[in-house]
């Protein structure tokens, strides 16, 4: 098959983009095993794109069960060159309002036991994070958000935390000290969609408050899947205006992470 260039993640509330027509599913097995669910492929108005929802299909797999190496491989098998992923997130500022979508430029990592990388050996890889998403990418969210008249912000600091419990009233209050969102996925996605050598940026939509905000409703899966219900047409809109608008070539330092990464 012709190789398709963008690929999309999708996460709590994004299980298919229907607005989009459908090709054909593709069922891949990795040498990390089988992705979460057939990777569908998508005609987005001439230009093709692969999609996958790393929960599975019917939404059945927890966050620190997603094979996310098997996910990142298999776009990397059919040519995906970039990636956006969505995310849903609690905040943990007050001016990121649930309904909310936040772009974010820096993450750190407070998950616990998931598989970080493609190189255990023999070959030894030390891939920079200095700048962990996508400037291009980044941008062209940040452009399309502009014009579509929609609340967010341009940047933050996502931390990626273990799950699939929430946070802590302690965790929560410390995680503010360093971050603005909090959620349970983007990491490892990120650093090994860096280590193909994929462009990879985040669609962050805020579900809620995390449980720092005393006033608010406490967090909860019924409260996270209800708000990202009502605002999940926003991140549809705006993957429809940004795929129409990626350029072929890529001039970022993603398709040179490699560079003078092995030892």
């Amino acid at each position: 098959m012709k190789k398709v260039r963008i690929g999309i993640i999708g996460g709590t509330g994004v299980v298919d983009i229907e607005n989009f027509d459908l090709i054909e599913k593709i069922d891949i097995v990795t040498p990390y095993g089988r992705a979460t669910a057939p990777i569908s492929i998508f005609d987005a108005n001439g230009i093709k794109i692969a999609f996958i929802p790393r929960h599975g299909e019917k939404h059945q797999i927890p966050p620190h069960k997603v094979n996310y190496r098997a996910n990142i491989w298999a776009l990397k098998e059919i040519g995906v060159e970039r990636i956006i992923a969505v995310h849903a997130v609690g905040s943990l500022k007050e001016e990121l309002k649930p309904g909310m979508l936040v772009f974010p430029d820096q993450f750190i990592d407070f998950t616990k036991r998931r598989e970080y990388t493609f190189y255990n050996g023999p070959k030894v890889v030390h891939i920079t994070m200095a700048e962990p998403f996508c400037p291009e990418l980044r941008n062209l969210l940040i452009e399309n958000a502009k014009k579509l008249g929609f609340d967010f912000s341009e940047k933050g600091t996502y931390i990626c935390i273990e799950g699939p419990r929430f946070s802590t009233k302690a965790e929560s209050f410390m995680f503010r000290n360093f971050a603005d969102i909090i959620g349970m996925t983007l990491v490892p996605e990120a650093q090994l969609a860096r280590e193909l050598e994929i462009c990879y940026a985040s669609i962050s939509m805020v579900t809620d408050y995390d449980v720092w905000k005393e006033e608010e409703e406490k967090v909860s899966t019924e409260l996270v899947i209800e708000t990202m219900k009502k605002n999940v047409n926003k991140t549809k809109k705006l993957l429809e205006k940004v795929i129409s608008q990626i350029p072929e070539k890529r001039t970022c330092i993603c398709s040179r992470a490699l560079e003078g990464a092995e030892i």
